[in-house]
């Protein structure tokens, strides 16, 4: 399974705005030149984030993005979902019916033992993508990230904040 880069740039974006003090919003513009990543790329991404209503956005000079929930409220999953739609990763095309050695008129009245496997595992995928907060990544990040790192890029976030 391939995901969009956008996932991972939403990801990381919800990530930064989740460190943003209340009534703060981060340009798209902003969050582009943190990541190194083109603006109107991440721009749909930070569209679709809006749409699912994860994040909230606001024009003018002062504005940007900012989270529409705290991160303890939002998944890994919303945000997947939120770029990627939340169609399964695995689409059963049932080509067993193709089998030039099965009988004819032979109905197969359940999916196929791999159909299920592979439904087991995207429910299993998502359900570890359900387990993860956005709180829960910051708190790992402020363990992992070296303390000077981590205070000057909240420094370098919260000078372009609106």
């Amino acid at each position: 399974m391939i995901l969009k880069s956008q996932v991972e740039w939403a990801l990381h974006s919800c990530a930064i705005l989740a460190g943003l003090p209340p009534g703060r919003y981060l340009s798209t513009k902003a969050l582009a030149e943190l990541h190194g990543v083109p603006k109107e790329y991440l721009s749909k991404a930070l569209q679709a984030l809006s749409q699912a209503g994860l994040v909230e956005t606001t024009l003018g000079p002062s504005g940007g993005y900012r989270l529409a929930r705290p991160g303890s409220e939002i998944t890994f999953l919303d945000i997947v979902e939120a770029v990627e739609g939340r169609a399964s990763t695995f689409a059963c095309n049932n080509i067993r019916v193709n089998n030039p050695c099965r009988p004819s008129g032979h109905c197969d009245s359940k999916p196929c033992a791999i159909a299920r496997v592979m439904w087991r595992a995207d429910e299993a995928w998502r359900n570890a993508l359900r387990e993860v907060t956005l709180a829960d990544v910051i708190d790992t990040l402020s363990d992992e990230v070296p303390p000077a790192l981590w205070q000057s890029t909240f420094e370098w976030v919260l000078n372009r904040a609106g």
